[in-house]
């Protein structure tokens, strides 16, 4: 069934960049109606439900849809017709006409945005004054791949595979209180901020900042570890102005106003020698050439290519904790968009508001990386720009 999931192709609008795109999971497999012995169900557990769709067969340059997943029910079959949803793999909801009867069941995506839907009102609740780009954030950084499609991804032999993977599953399936707090041995850390990506320079339209992330990081903690291994993930969310001709991808008709996205001090690294990494970078972007800098280290799970597309960025590093003590710096930087492209429209003085969250974990290790931080994080994070 995935084979038919992979080509039935996520329809308008789910195609938009900002909204919260939401695929459908599912863990029911148990048949318990009787009228259904012998019956099987459709999907296995922790896979993708039978009716969700996605972006596998999209081009690269359109955002990963779905940006996750929840329940969203199982079909069930009996070897002979096709399969057919029933009482026992779908979820119970009230019925909107309770004169007539209390309950209902209900399935497939419109099941699994009702609880994203409930997801996002209890961050919003929890934490009024969040951002919109922030709640976005929280719900893709919660979220994990299920054992059954974990699978799937360690059989994937190259980081392009994974990207497919990613255009069916998204990036997992969230947990609220994951969003909502950090534990003694995984660490959240959530920056607000904006920078303002191109200005008018001598009649031409330039990148004008970035901005660099001091990050009040667990140094000793995790030195004291070693060659544990660790994981540091980051999601970068932010929203767009689409470009109002809609005509493609060519140089003066991208679509997004603008980009942003992130890099990551290198272990090695010192800070001057991390800001000139970045400039040319940004340099490579004004000039529209294909970079030739040094690059990330090859411990991301997904790699730039794969994860720079869409307005949100997600992406898990895994190394050992006296390499991430060093990588103790963010950049966030814009690339090109219509913004910069189009003058004529007097965009170019836009302030571009993102999201930026930061978690560390220290799986199977014993060890508190919060209480350090919490004392840190009493004085203002150092940004530059």
């Amino acid at each position: 069934y995935l084979n038919i999931n992979d080509i039935e192709t996520i329809e308008n609008p789910g195609q938009a960049w900002n909204p919260l795109i939401v695929g459908a999971y599912t863990e029911k497999v148990n048949i318990l109606d009787l009228n259904y012995r012998g019956w099987q169900p459709l999907a296995p557990g922790g896979d993708l439900s039978p009716r969700s769709r996605t972006s596998v067969a999209w081009d690269t340059q359109w955002p990963i849809r779905p940006d996750v997943v929840f329940e969203g029910g199982n079909m069930a079959f009996d070897g002979q017709n096709p399969a057919e949803s029933i009482d026992d793999l779908c979820l119970l909801t009230t019925h909107y006409r309770p004169n007539i009867r209390m309950f209902d069941r209900m399935s497939d995506t419109s099941c699994a945005t009702a609880l994203a839907s409930y997801m996002a009102a209890r961050i919003m609740s929890e934490h009024p004054n969040y951002r919109p780009e922030t709640v976005r954030a929280l719900i893709v950084h919660s979220a994990e791949w299920t054992p059954a499609m974990q699978n799937h991804f360690q059989n994937a032999s190259s980081k392009t595979a994974r990207g497919s993977l990613l255009r069916r599953y998204g990036y997992g399936v969230p947990d609220l209180s994951r969003a909502l707090q950090s534990a003694s041995n995984d660490l959240t850390l959530i920056i607000e901020d904006e920078l303002q990506p191109f200005c008018l320079e001598s009649s031409r339209v330039k990148t004008k900042e970035m901005k660099l992330h001091k990050l009040p990081w667990p140094s000793e903690e995790l030195e004291k570890l070693g060659e544990a291994k660790v994981e540091l993930k980051i999601t970068l969310s932010y929203f767009i102005e689409p470009n109002p001709g809609e005509r493609g991808w060519a140089y003066r008709h991208r679509y997004p106003s603008h980009g942003l996205r992130f890099k990551v001090k290198g272990s090695l690294e010192t800070e001057h020698d991390f800001q000139w990494r970045i400039n040319e970078v940004v340099r490579e972007e004004e000039e529209d050439r294909r970079s030739s800098s040094r690059s990330d280290d090859n411990n991301w799970f997904l790699g730039p290519n794969t994860r720079d597309c869409g307005s949100i960025h997600c992406d898990t590093w895994h190394g050992t904790a006296v390499d991430l003590a060093q990588k103790d710096a963010i950049a966030v930087y814009p690339v090109g968009g219509w913004w910069k492209e189009k003058k004529y429209l007097e965009r170019y003085n836009q302030m571009a508001p993102y999201s930026l969250i930061i978690s560390i974990r220290v799986p199977g290790v014993e060890v508190d990386i919060y209480t350090p931080v919490y004392y840190l994080v009493s004085t203002s994070i150092a940004i530059y720009t």
